[in-house]
């Protein structure tokens, strides 16, 4: 299906930066052998180039070439030390986007219900995808649309609606770029953050910002037909500080604790990447918040995001691919 043939009316469902510090040497300090000296200013400008630049009711949901170790079942787990972006480009938001975003791609998802375009992102070259539950709940049909245009069909392999989160496969999948996982539990609020994924079918979009706040808490409906019912209607309901957005999340909910982040989400980064300045994962984005009022079609970001923690879903994982359900 084109960009420009999506049936009206199907919905859209739409950080960790090291800032190293380098004390000059004390005065007193005895010069370096020659060989070091050598060495010195590389590592300055390394140093140097990783600190980051600047990056930056109704509510949809939103929400490389990549190195490092490979976790069992062939996912990119972040390290110390991983070098995911470039180093001509560290601590920038292009470098972030160079090196993440053919991990990331655009998924539309089929039922009775109607249709739904959301994002995932790629943990195993053979195409597992990680995406939000809510973007493939009662899907018939799933197809994936990766960076370099490709698409593929896929099937949902697990599901966890307590989370969320859910797991696919691309059929016949080989060499896709993995993204690497990174530790969520070392986010702090400041930190910069890019986002990527595909709002409003737009493949590839980024986004950036900061880490908001930490441990917001998100409700979300796990009822399969009261989020579709809810999907016709403008998009996935959830609840966040007491209130109910996009509609009634119904009488089973889930909650759980999400990264806030001020980088713009809109329907469609469902299920995208929230990524720090090192390239890895931190979280998947899920919800946005939207002004009171406004419509699927027109409402935007105001900059209230909420992701999942990618600890989280690395907790997760093995029950996914076990084919856990529900």
């Amino acid at each position: 299906m084109s960009e420009n043939s999506r049936p009206s009316g199907f919905p859209e469902y739409g950080p960790h930066q090291v800032n190293p510090e380098w004390p000059p040497p004390p005065a007193h300090a005895p010069a370096a052998p020659a060989h070091r000296r050598q060495r010195g200013p590389a590592k300055l400008l390394v140093a140097v180039a990783i600190v980051a630049a600047a990056v930056g009711g109704t509510t949809a949901y939103g929400v490389q070439e990549l190195t490092g170790g490979t976790s069992a079942g062939g996912t990119a787990s972040s390290a110390a030390g991983t070098d995911v972006v470039p180093a001509s480009l560290k601590g920038t938001v292009a470098g972030v986007a160079k090196a993440v975003s053919p991990s990331i791609v655009e998924i539309k998802a089929a039922s009775s219900s109607g249709s739904a375009t959301g994002s995932g992102v790629i943990v195993t070259e053979d195409g597992e995808v990680v995406t939000n539950n809510h973007v493939v709940a009662g899907a018939s049909q799933i197809q994936v649309r990766t960076h370099d245009g490709k698409s593929y069909s896929a099937r949902v392999v697990g599901t966890d609606s307590s989370k969320d989160l859910a797991l696919i496969k691309l059929e016949d999948a080989s060499g896709l770029k993995a993204a690497t996982l990174g530790d969520s539990d070392g986010v702090r609020v400041g930190d910069q953050v890019v986002a990527i994924g595909s709002p409003e079918g737009l493949t590839g979009t980024v986004t950036s910002g900061i880490v908001s706040a930490l441990d917001r808490d998100v409700t979300v409906s796990t009822d399969e037909s009261q989020g579709q019912q809810q999907q016709r209607g403008g998009g996935w309901p959830f609840e966040f500080g007491g209130q109910e957005f996009n509609g009634d999340t119904g009488g089973s909910t889930t909650t759980y604790k999400a990264i806030q982040t001020d980088a713009s989400l809109n329907p469609g980064n469902s299920g995208g990447a929230l990524i720090d300045m090192n390239g890895d994962i931190i979280g998947i984005n899920s919800a946005m918040y939207a002004p009171s009022g406004a419509e699927s079609s027109t409402a935007g970001s105001v900059g209230l995001g909420f992701a999942i923690p990618v600890n989280t879903l690395k907790a997760d994982l093995p029950d996914l691919r076990a084919g856990a359900g529900g």
